[in-house]
């Protein structure tokens, strides 16, 4: 499996609200970072990151990139409420697991 399809079936994972499917992803050294989260490990990131995707109306994957760093992510979502982001991630995989996800915010589309 390369590292965008591990990626791939993360977000799978998130979309589906699959945590057993997530859990085998992230590696148990596992780190998440965003504007609203310091490096938080992969418990918390599971019981308060991942039972989020009910917000979303939409979301959809716009361009994966396999770099040195590790994937980057762009992708655009929709809130129920109607507004739309776009957000970039830049996650590193070691072997088929997920070690760390960097996630930085951007703004309003549309």
């Amino acid at each position: 499996m390369t590292d965008i399809d591990t990626v791939r079936a993360a977000v799978d994972a998130y979309q589906r609200q699959d945590a057993v499917a997530a859990d085998r992803l992230f590696a148990p050294d596992f780190v998440f970072t965003s504007p609203q989260d310091d490096h938080i490990d992969k418990a918390t990131y599971l019981k308060v990151c991942f039972p989020t995707a009910d917000r979303f109306s939409d979301f959809e994957s716009l361009e994966m990139v396999e770099t040195d760093n590790g994937v980057l992510s762009l992708y655009e979502y929709e809130l129920k409420d109607g507004s739309r982001f776009r957000n970039v991630e830049l996650t590193r995989v070691r072997g088929d697991l997920i070690v760390e996800v960097q996630v930085y915010f951007g703004g309003r589309v549309g």
